[in-house]
């Protein structure tokens, strides 16, 4: 069944996600409230394609941005007045209008499999494109889960730019296309909003991502529905799992690797000392002890951070550093760029570890050597356990997922 689901609304720019399986169009309007949704018949040129569209007014979105085309909207406008209505399938398929819905809604259970595939023949032949949004939302399982991401100040407005965000989305889209769900992001840095946003799209669960602090009870009580939180830092509670990496463990690989590298000094960098860069910074301090380890709390914006790389650079010089060890990729990355700008050689003069193993750190120059973490195994289990907590059957409420160190050019023997 090839279907199209498309709002029309005046809208300034549109992103295109392309997954295995759908293409999600996302249209986006900070100023619209309100969209319309129409059935249509689909055009022969989509007919191969799976389309699900629908207006996020609550989104922000950074992907394939395409500017705004009147020939976009003209031609949503011809397929409407062209649409398939569900009694046009049954006038042809000689069935009622009811048999017939029942069918595009799923509820299948007392109609025979010839029946069924004779509606579906149908509505494939004739290009009919049901109200997906209406389907799912009126479900007592609309397979919708959202994923909120803490759009904190420290991203500048590009917190789905980052290495560590892209990857754990792309990984959560690719298990949610396995399983048959669908993926709504939102980004915020007030959680106050995650109540409105998940009851007002009746999801089936949550993923939140980037609020390592927070009353996630009070905001369970406020939602009634099964959540995941990725590296929270909280007391359990029900309906609730925490999903987190060994961040204590991965510092202690990187510091250990400096020791065995043979470095004496090294410095860690981190914007806070607490959750997990707290537990990463002692892990590193720990296999280190033998060493001298200083830490430096930058800025949480980029033009402040350079500011205090400048003011802390001739600091750094006279302290005889040789090793650092950043909490994130993007705070190694960033202060590798800082260092070679001053004519400092990596690995040669100072050497540098990161964590995460985001793509950036696989083609930097030279490349990063990190902490890795399993995108794709948080994923999986991200959705295992909502599915546990929504059927009712044995889940861990918090779960420890491993690291492992990735050696590359940015580490030698001294």
């Amino acid at each position: 069944l090839s279907f199209l689901a498309i709002s029309i609304i005046p809208f300034t720019s549109f992103f295109v996600i392309r997954t295995d399986f759908w293409s999600h169009l996302i249209l986006i309007n900070p100023q619209i409230t309100e969209n319309i949704e129409y059935n249509s018949k689909i055009s022969q040129k989509s007919s191969s394609i799976f389309v699900m569209g629908y207006a996020l007014n609550l989104c922000k979105f950074h992907l394939y941005k395409v500017p705004y085309n009147h020939n976009i909207v003209e031609e949503g406008m011809e397929m409407t007045q062209n649409r398939i209505r569900i009694v046009d399938v049954a006038d042809t398929s000689g069935l009622s209008t009811a048999t017939v819905s029942k069918v595009i809604h799923g509820k299948t259970e007392k109609i025979s499999d010839e029946t069924v595939k004779r509606v579906q023949q149908e509505l494939e032949r004739s290009g009919y494109i049901p109200n997906m949004a209406g389907i799912l939302l009126a479900r007592n399982n609309s397979r919708i889960i959202g994923v909120v991401v803490n759009d904190h100040e420290k991203y500048a407005g590009r917190v789905l730019e980052d290495g560590f965000v892209m990857s754990s989305l792309n990984a959560l889209s690719h298990e949610v296309n396995e399983k048959g769900y669908f993926l709504m992001i939102k980004t915020t840095s007030d959680i106050r909003e995650i109540p409105v946003f998940a009851s007002m799209w009746n999801m089936d669960g949550l993923i939140l991502i980037g609020f390592c602090e927070a009353d996630y009870e009070s905001l369970r009580n406020q939602m009634r529905i099964s959540f995941v939180v990725y590296d929270g830092y909280f007391e359990k509670c029900s309906k609730v799992v925490n999903l987190v990496i060994n961040h204590y463990n991965g510092g202690y690989q990187a510091g250990k690797y400096f020791k065995e590298l043979g470095h004496k000094k090294a410095l860690c960098i981190a914007d806070n000392f607490t959750c997990m860069d707290k537990e990463r910074i002692e892990g590193f301090r720990k296999a280190f002890e033998q060493g001298k380890t200083y830490r430096w709390e930058i800025p949480k914006t980029e033009k402040e951070r350079m500011c205090f790389y400048e003011d802390k650079y001739m600091q750094l010089l006279k302290s005889n550093v040789t090793a650092v060890f950043a909490v994130s990729d993007f705070y190694a990355l960033e202060f590798m760029k800082f260092l070679q700008g001053k004519n400092i050689r990596i690995p040669e003069d100072i050497q540098i570890i990161g964590f995460d193993d985001s793509m950036a750190s696989k083609e930097s120059n030279p490349s990063l050597t990190t902490i890795h973490q399993e995108a794709n195994l948080r994923a999986k289990t991200a959705i295992e356990c909502l599915e546990a907590m929504r059927d009712g059957t044995e889940y861990k409420p918090q779960i420890v997922l491993p690291v492992d160190l990735i050696k590359r050019e940015s580490t030698r023997k001294l």
